[in-house]
C-alpha cells in the first residue's frame, strides 16, 4: 500500500471540542469499515483551520471515495515518496 497525505480545510478545526473530533473519528472509522482493508487511517493532525491526516491505501482513488462517503473535503492528496526523520542524519 501507499501512504498519503490528505489536507482538509475546515474552519474553526482546532476549535473542536472532543465530542465533535469523537463524531468525525466515528464517522471516518465507519466509512473505513465500509471500504474494507484496501485503505487506513493512520493519524491525523488537527491545526487551527486544516486537518491533515496520514492515511495507507491502494490508491488515491479510494481516499477520495472515503472523503467523499464520510462528507469530508479533501483538497489535496498526496502520495508520499519518501519519510525521513532525524535518525538517518550521519555525523563525521
Amino acid at each position: 500500500m501507499n501512504k498519503y497525505v490528505i489536507e482538509r480545510t475546515i474552519p474553526g478545526a482546532g476549535k473542536l471540542g472532543p465530542k465533535d473530533l469523537a463524531d468525525v473519528t466515528e464517522k471516518s472509522l465507519s466509512v473505513l469499515r465500509e471500504l474494507g482493508p484496501d485503505v487506513q487511517w493512520v493519524t491525523t493532525f488537527v491545526c487551527a483551520d486544516k486537518l491533515y491526516c496520514v492515511y495507507n491505501a491502494a490508491s488515491a482513488d479510494i481516499v477520495r471515495e472515503h472523503a467523499r462517503r464520510g462528507g469530508f473535503p479533501a483538497d489535496s492528496i498526496n502520495q508520499v515518496v519518501a519519510v525521513v526523520d532525524p535518525t538517518g542524519a550521519q555525523t563525521r
